[in-house]
């Protein structure tokens, strides 16, 4: 069982940036695909980010493209979400997510393990 907990959530300004981290227990994190996706009120969840179990490669959503860095450290077990250049639209509770040997799916379908999610609130 994998547990994930997500941090580094918080309010910033428009044009900001915040960085948020996963860390994962409970597995062996390199084997597991991970990814970023947020919700917002009254919206579906959508893909953010996700990057592979190996190889490194990485999948965005069309919206945070060029402006969001998805990463990966093995030796700490963790994931994080380099958020740059924040909008208000990029307000949402974000989650982690883990799937073992997953590619960089753009699909939340599969991924078996879940965390609590953080809230990102950017301001205008």
């Amino acid at each position: 069982q994998v547990q994930l907990v997500e941090s580094g959530g918080g309010l910033v300004q428009a044009g900001g940036s915040l960085r948020l981290s996963c860390a994962a227990s409970g597995g062996t994190f390199s084997s597991y695909g991970m990814g970023w996706f947020r919700q917002a009120p009254g919206k579906e969840r959508e893909l953010v980010a996700t990057i592979s179990w190996i190889g490194g490669s990485t999948t965005y959503g069309d919206s945070v493209k060029g402006r969001f860095t998805i990463s990966r450290d093995n030796a700490k077990n963790t994931v994080y979400l380099q958020m740059d250049r924040l909008k208000p639209e990029d307000s949402a509770v974000y989650y982690c997510a883990a799937d073992y040997k997953a590619g960089a799916r753009s699909s939340s379908r599969g991924y078996d393990y879940w965390g609590q999610g953080t809230q990102v609130t950017v301001s205008s």
